[in-house]
């Protein structure tokens, strides 16, 4: 039987999208349920920041009456614009097999085609921070926060579909905490001497000021990944879709800020991993699951994320980086956290992976991002 890619026309549609892969993943105690209703208004037109600036349409690929496939295709006309680039992404993309996959790529083919766009990039839901990339390795563990899972036919299937890699692999780190690196004991004796003779501060998070944060760390992100390969300028809307939902549930004095003569110059944020606790409540699919999201919420998590890590070029070698971790290291003892995820980084930073490195930290899952020409 043939594979029939439709649009997804109403509320009704996007649900069945979202809901796919409940069962898709159905018995992988790996696969951590999103979070509903952050999604469901990411992908809702009235009510999605992607919208403001972009463009998007949501496909199911059915085979008969069942449902075999999702995806995305987006043109970001803001972005694409600011990088001077011809590109449509791709995400959602979950599928039974490489028959549905294909099916599906070609829908989003021609889509991109439609508009003019050269190429079609992903996975990206929408956005280009939140779950992108296929998994190359890490089948065994969950995901941390802000990270994806896939199965282990999916690689094979950008495969066999043609498709490239983008750009180089993302990496997630992990850092046990039991016992902690020696390394970091001796950084955390040396903080004080190092912040004295480097002349900077390190402070936490004022979060009744979440815009002026926000403008910190939206300029240093930009200057300090600046120098990799296809860095992607962030608008200021992207940051703060990013880091306003999480500011709720952070501890303002996990996320540091590094500053000298009132220019922010490093940042660090420490998040609890939230997967552990919301992923128990089945993404909140159902109204009885919010009777536990308070208890779940207050419940410590194990692990404390690090989504970046980031030092203006000009402090490059000049012992920041180290000094915030040494500082992050003193303030979450006895906080109840046995291991710090450090992700996701390019595998072709200069720095990131080796300050990771140096703290005994060691790669546990590895994405990919792929590319494939219109034509």
């Amino acid at each position: 039987m043939s594979i029939e890619v439709r649009h997804c026309r109403n509320a009704r549609d996007r649900e069945k999208l979202l809901l796919f892969p409940f069962e898709h993943y159905r018995g992988d105690p790996a696969w951590v349920p999103p979070f509903l209703p952050d999604l469901r208004a990411r992908i809702d037109p009235r009510r999605g920041g992607f919208y403001r600036h972009g463009e998007a349409d949501l496909f199911l690929a059915y085979e008969g009456k069942s449902l075999v496939g999702t995806m995305s295709a987006a043109w970001d006309k803001a972005d694409c614009g600011l990088r001077r680039v011809s590109e449509a992404t791709f995400g959602f993309f979950e599928y039974r097999d490489e028959e549905a996959a294909r099916s599906l790529v070609e829908s989003g083919l021609d889509w991109a085609r439609e508009r003019g766009l050269a190429w079609l990039v992903g996975p990206f839901n929408l956005d280009h921070e939140d779950s992108y990339g296929v998994l190359l390795e890490g089948y065994d563990r969950p995901p941390t926060l802000m990270c994806g899972h896939s199965k282990p036919y999916y690689a094979r299937t950008m495969d066999a579909l043609g498709f490239e890699p983008e750009r180089a692999d993302n990496i997630a780190l992990e850092l046990r905490l039991d016992p902690p690196d020696p390394e970091i004991l001796r950084l955390e004796r040396m903080i004080d001497r190092m912040k004295a003779r480097g002349g900077f501060t390190i402070r936490s998070a004022d979060f009744r000021r979440m815009d002026d944060e926000i403008d910190r760390v939206h300029s240093l992100m930009n200057r300090s990944l600046r120098h990799l390969p296809n860095f992607q300028e962030l608008h200021r809307a992207t940051v703060a879709e990013m880091v306003e939902p999480f500011a709720k549930f952070a501890e303002s004095e996990l996320v540091l800020f590094a500053e000298k003569d009132g220019e922010c110059v490093g940042f660090l944020p420490g998040m609890p991993n939230l997967n552990e606790t919301l992923g128990k409540l089945g993404g909140l699919r159902y109204p009885w699951q919010w009777l536990g999201l308070p208890l779940a919420i207050r419940a410590r998590a194990r692990c404390l994320c690090i989504k970046s890590i980031l030092v203006d070029p000009a402090w490059w070698g000049r012992g920041l980086g180290p000094c915030m971790m040494g500082e992050l290291y003193r303030r979450i003892k006895g906080r109840g956290y046995d291991w710090v995820d450090l992700s996701l980084t390019s595998v072709d930073n200069e720095y990131a992976p080796v300050l990771a490195r140096r703290f005994g930290a060691r790669v546990y899952k590895r994405y990919r991002v792929y590319k494939k020409l219109v034509g």
